[in-house]
């Protein structure tokens, strides 16, 4: 005959049961995404089609909320200070590695528990149509000859195509103030300004530059990464044109705050990577000429704190480091 269980053993099997199946069924409620920029940016539009795509995977709506102010401090802020229970995740961007270096904000990467890196768009030099810098050692001659007489634009001052160029020139053993630097409202107001004879270059992501010099306006002379973009084939290096690396751009990744559980992030992360392999997220990146990435957990960790040091170095040396 068996043995009919007792009710406190009964009552304990339930309690194991139920706490085994809310572990395993995360997310049970909505998922809030903060955006640290405003609505309509290129960085809301990210957030907003993997917010829609990981709604299917996930099977929660999530909220998409911009957090703004501070020159992002305030959405970085909210994302960081936010329960760790993967109820709460952010898009984080490039400023997390420059914010503390300008005295913003004590925020750096180490406020986030890594889920995966998503779009990159590296710095590209770009010349009129016309100019007679045919290529970037031309340019680098030119500067290296007359310092402090060429001017460029991209965005405004100490903004990361401003870093990007003063690193470049840095790396290079120019000083980076051998360029004088015209701040612009964004790569498009500096690319006009470039084409009405403003300034002599612009430095901004191949993507940005793509429409003018498609109309034949602007050619791009060099890339800051280290390898060729295949969307660009014919744009060099450079390291290809100097010898000497340098990369630099700006980025985008999903994260939560420090302390959210190993596998909660884990749930994250490969419903992620499955919104990034997707048609519609390609589709999507491709359409608004983002470049799209791919590095998880300890990868991304790394990419940050290297990208941090790197814009700590280059904002030191063009004197807009507070530290």
């Amino acid at each position: 005959m068996r043995t009919p269980m007792r009710f406190g053993s009964f009552v304990a099997a339930v309690a194991v049961l139920a706490s085994t199946g809310a572990a395993a069924e995360y997310p049970e409620r909505p998922i809030t995404l903060i955006v640290p920029w405003g609505a309509g940016g290129g960085t809301d539009a990210t957030a907003r089609i993997i917010g829609s795509l990981l709604e299917v995977e996930l099977g929660q709506p999530i909220n998409v909320v911009n957090r703004t102010g501070g020159s992002g401090v305030v959405g970085h802020q909210a994302i960081a200070s936010a329960d760790p229970d993967g109820y709460t995740i952010g898009m984080a961007t490039v400023e997390i590695g420059m914010m503390h270096w300008a005295g913003l904000t004590d925020l750096t990467y180490q406020a986030y528990a890594p889920v995966a890196l998503v779009n990159v768009d590296l710095a590209g030099i770009h010349v009129p149509a016309d100019s007679d810098y045919e290529t970037l050692d031309d340019l680098l001659s030119a500067i290296a000859a007359s310092p402090g007489e060429l001017q460029a634009s991209g965005t405004g001052q100490g903004g990361i195509w401003h870093l990007a160029l003063a690193g470049m020139l840095q790396a290079l053993g120019q000083e980076p103030a051998a360029v004088q630097w015209v701040p612009s409202q964004g790569a498009a107001s500096g690319l006009q300004d470039m084409v009405a004879g403003g300034v002599d270059f612009v430095s901004c992501s191949l993507p940005e530059a793509q429409s003018l010099v498609d109309a034949g306006r602007v050619r791009s002379i060099a890339l800051m990464g280290d390898e060729r973009d295949p969307a660009f084939p014919d744009v060099p290096t450079v390291e290809e044109v100097t010898g000497t690396p340098w990369t630099l751009g700006t980025w985008r990744g999903i994260v939560a705050p420090a302390g959210t559980p190993d596998e909660t992030v884990a749930t994250l992360t490969e419903a992620l990577k499955t919104v990034h392999e997707s048609i519609e997220f390609q589709e999507f990146m491709a359409s608004r000429g983002f470049g799209v990435a791919w590095l998880e957990g300890e990868a991304f960790r790394a990419f940050m704190e290297e990208s941090d040091a790197d814009l700590g170095a280059v904002m030191q040396a063009v004197g807009l480091a507070a530290q």
